[in-house]
């Protein structure tokens, strides 16, 4: 029996999106940008998937800008806004975003801007009075992930986007792990920016999205022909932004059921794992995302025995789950998301996630549930 529980990695891209992509290689594969038929299909193709993205997140279409996925997204988010500015301001982020985030935030640090990461509790929520603290007279951005990937916990976005715009800085938010899972409707929402990625929604590999709110001012990153409004040069990859289009419109119609059953079972198998020693839940219990599971082993040593070993134990038994630590050139280094909520190097070793999706069933989760009590107890005898 093989079950994968990897979702917030990458999803499968699903039939009715794969199908939309072999129509477009195959029938519709002209440059959008070409003023003949040819084009103007490929056009086509693009705004209405431009229509069925915004249609996700409550969005007018002009505001949506096609990327190739969320780590670009997130890069123009970031980088976009620093390019307006010649002399060098001050952003704020979390201290758990994603390395789409933190990496850029590190380059602006190097270029002269002044960055500063919020701490976060040990469920690893910010704290809004902490961002309140936070923002100068030269804050900009504020940038804060909706649905931290490794841990599961879903941020006071609400809150902290009010704040921002109250003091008048711009508000960035990564919601690719929330879209298609929780309700997003930028209408309501106090976000000038939001990040989406077609993978993460089943929409296949190669794209994304940012929404810029009407009026928000970014500098592209990639000269060319200033296609996307001028903020994204470069020719539509219209197969992969096509699949993302058909996604994100089933993804809304199916968001309120298949997030209610992402729960049940993510709900039964916390229960079922609730009494194997050594395994501690990470994140927010309460404010976390529908499909998400995550633990550490409190029994294990981090050096012979990691959340990398679990993966690869379970990976023999047909089971595809993610470790939380980051392993670079063959080293294995602790999570930089457990360290900020406050772990040991050793516990930061030994995070592991389990995520939940469309082919996921009540008799994946028993089988999990008896696989990983099996391993555990034979890699650490109580």
């Amino acid at each position: 029996m093989q079950v994968y529980l990897d979702y917030s990695a990458t999803t499968p891209t699903r039939p009715e999106a794969i199908a939309i992509i072999q129509t477009i290689l195959t029938q519709q594969w002209g440059n959008p940008s070409s003023l003949h038929e040819w084009g103007n299909r490929a056009a086509l193709v693009v705004e209405t998937a431009r229509m069925q993205v915004a249609g996700l997140i409550n969005a007018v279409p002009e505001s949506m800008i096609f990327t190739s996925g969320g780590t670009e997204a997130d890069n123009l988010a970031i980088m976009g806004v620093a390019r307006c500015y010649t002399i060098p301001q001050h952003i704020i982020i979390s201290s758990v975003e994603h390395s789409a985030i933190s990496e850029p935030a590190k380059m602006l640090e190097n270029w002269g801007w002044e960055v500063t990461r919020l701490g976060v509790n040990h469920q690893g929520r910010v704290n809004p009075e902490d961002l309140t603290a936070a923002l100068r007279d030269n804050t900009v951005l504020v940038s804060v992930i909706y649905g931290q990937s490794e841990i599961g916990t879903v941020q006071p976005i609400v809150e902290l986007g009010k704040i921002t715009k109250t003091h008048g800085a711009l508000f960035h938010t990564d919601a690719v792990q929330v879209a298609g899972r929780l309700s997003l409707d930028v209408q309501t929402l106090p976000v000038d920016l939001l990040s989406l990625s077609s993978h993460k929604i089943y929409g296949g590999l190669g794209a994304g999205a940012l929404y810029v709110r009407p009026g928000v001012e970014l500098m592209p990153l990639l000269g060319g022909g200033g296609q996307e409004n001028g903020l994204r040069s470069g020719t539509q990859a219209t197969p992969a932004i096509a699949g993302f289009g058909v996604a994100a419109e089933l993804a809304a119609q199916e968001l309120e059921t298949e997030s209610e059953r992402l729960i049940l079972l993510r709900d039964r198998l916390f229960a079922i794992l609730a009494d194997v020693p050594g395994l501690i839940p990470t994140g927010d219990k309460i404010h976390r995302l529908p499909h998400h599971l995550s633990f550490y082993l409190e029994a294990a040593d981090g050096e012979k025995i990691s959340g990398k070993t679990l993966v690869r134990q379970l990976n023999l038994g047909g089971i595809g789950i993610s470790a939380g630590a980051a392993c670079n050139s063959g080293k294995l280094s602790p999570s930089p998301i457990l360290l900020a909520m406050g772990y040991s190097q050793k516990a930061a070793l030994c995070g592991i996630r389990l995520t939940l999706g469309k082919q996921t069933t009540a008799a994946d989760i028993d089988w999990t549930g008896i696989v990983v009590k099996q391993i555990l107890q034979r890699l650490i005898p109580s």
